[in-house]
């Protein structure tokens, strides 16, 4: 008896086992988490958290998931932020941010600083344009990607920062201690240039952000106030930016309710798109043109295709950028934003400039010096060594004059010479090698160079068009 008891009491526990297998084996397998509605892309989810070696998170699979959406659609301008991406495309085009104020590029593996915002922390702190960043808070910055170092040196208004800069002027290192503040991020730019007797206004945006229309009437309401005859607009190396922004620099150009550009959608249909100035255009009489390069995309082009086919404008310089698409940006659910491609916008006379971009009236090349982008490199060079260095110094040294056999990057006898004269004429110590100190005289020569508006032939060819144009 007690042995059958047994028997009974294993075989029910037997089956008690299969059906606790069944119905949560059973169940588990169906509240499996899908991704979409699609049970392809599912399916192969499953797949990859289950068998891949490489497997990551479900977060970083979905991310990769809408990257490689945005990727299908062959289209550059259309992409996938994180929530921390869309937080940095969104301060770009901020009126003001929290800071240090300073701008800095990565050369050779260093980080080099172009210039500190005017009386920005940085600035106070005695940051200097050329200065080499070595440390952040005690922590070396060697090896670490641009993103890295800006994640060091970000933080909320009031904090405290200590950087330790290598300054090769001085030869020495130098402990700067600083406050994050509140950094004003000014779009445009103006001043007065007299020619001729003839006062010319020449106004800069550098970018289309959330302020620009209204620093663009600022600065131009006071050129006009003090009696220019003539305006340059300067939006060379201008990525875009705010298309409500470009309206407003628009709607003070021309007449209102003038069409300057169309909108299309992904069904054809098209939208004209007028000016609404809330005040009544004060720059339509004051003879204009606009400077643009290669570097001139989105809305900077709307604005040079407004003014070209409206006949408001000379455009001077070299064929724009050719982007002719508009972006939305839609946040998601996890923090992100996707960014894509809902219209194509026009000119006013419904061209659409897409990779064709939009050609200059009056075309004019720089001069290869003016034109030549600036470096910040460091290091030390000698004859026999090679890198992109050495071909930064020959194509200078190359374009101030100087006898140069080659600009490949080979530090050869010519190119030895060439430094040796150059340090020589400079009154720098003589050496027949490239050091910081050279490089540090190279840049301020370049610099200097292209400070002189006379050394800018484009703007010089806008502004004699027209001093032309005001002596007819």
């Amino acid at each position: 008896m007690r042995k059958s008891r047994i028997f009974l009491y294993v075989f029910l526990f037997v089956i008690f086992l299969g059906v606790a297998y069944f119905y949560f084996g059973k169940n588990t397998s169906s509240v499996q988490s899908n991704v979409s509605s699609s049970p392809v892309i599912d399916e192969a989810f499953q797949l990859i958290k289950k068998e891949a070696v490489f497997s990551k998170n479900e977060k970083l699979l979905v991310e990769g998931a809408i990257r490689g959406m945005t990727e299908a659609l062959e289209d550059p301008h259309s992409t996938y932020l994180t929530k921390e991406e869309a937080a940095n495309q969104e301060a770009s085009l901020a009126e003001e941010r929290v800071g240090i104020g300073v701008e800095i590029m990565q050369t050779a593996g260093k980080f080099i600083v172009v210039a500190p915002i005017k009386d920005s922390p940085a600035y106070k702190a005695g940051l200097k344009s050329q200065d080499e960043i070595v440390r952040v808070n005690e922590e070396r910055v060697d090896g670490k990607s641009m993103a890295e170092l800006v994640q060091l040196l970000s933080g909320e208004k009031g904090t405290t920062l200590k950087m330790t800069v290598y300054r090769a002027s001085e030869n020495r290192h130098v402990e700067l201690h600083m406050k994050r503040d509140t950094i004003a991020m000014h779009t445009v730019s103006s001043e007065i240039y007299e020619v001729d007797d003839f006062s010319i206004g020449i106004v800069t945006i550098n970018l289309f952000g959330e302020k620009t229309g209204e620093e663009w009437i600022k600065q131009t309401k006071s050129l006009v106030e003090r009696g220019i005859d003539g305006l340059v607009i300067d939006v060379r190396g201008n990525p875009g930016g705010y298309l409500f922004s470009v309206s407003s620099v628009i709607g003070t150009l021309v007449k209102n309710g003038t069409t300057f550009a169309y909108m299309q959608d992904s069904n054809g249909v098209l939208e004209m798109l007028n000016t609404e100035s809330q005040e009544s255009p004060y720059l339509t009489k004051v003879p204009a043109v606009l400077l643009q390069n290669g570097g001139s995309a989105s809305a900077s082009e709307v604005l040079a295709g407004a003014l070209k086919d409206n006949k408001r404008a000379m455009i001077v310089g070299e064929t724009s950028f050719g982007k002719g698409t508009v972006q939305e940006t839609h946040p998601l659910s996890n923090g992100g934003k996707l960014k894509i491609s809902t219209h194509k916008w026009l000119t006013p006379k419904q061209e659409w400039i897409h990779h064709k971009g939009i050609e200059a009236d009056l075309k004019v090349e720089q001069e290869e010096l003016f034109a030549l982008d600036q470096k910040y490199y460091s290091g030390e060079f000698r004859v026999g060594d090679y890198g992109e260095e050495i071909k930064y110094v020959q194509q200078v040294l190359g374009t101030l004059g100087y006898n140069i056999g080659r600009e490949d990057g080979y530090f050869d006898e010519g190119t030895m010479d060439a430094v040796e004269k150059y340090r020589q004429e400079r009154s720098l110590n003589e050496l027949d090698e490239i050091d910081d100190v050279f490089f540090q005289s190279l840049t301020k020569t370049v610099s200097e160079y292209k400070a002189k508006k006379e050394n800018d032939k484009q703007l010089q060819m806008g502004i004699g068009y027209l001093i032309h144009d005001l002596k007819k």
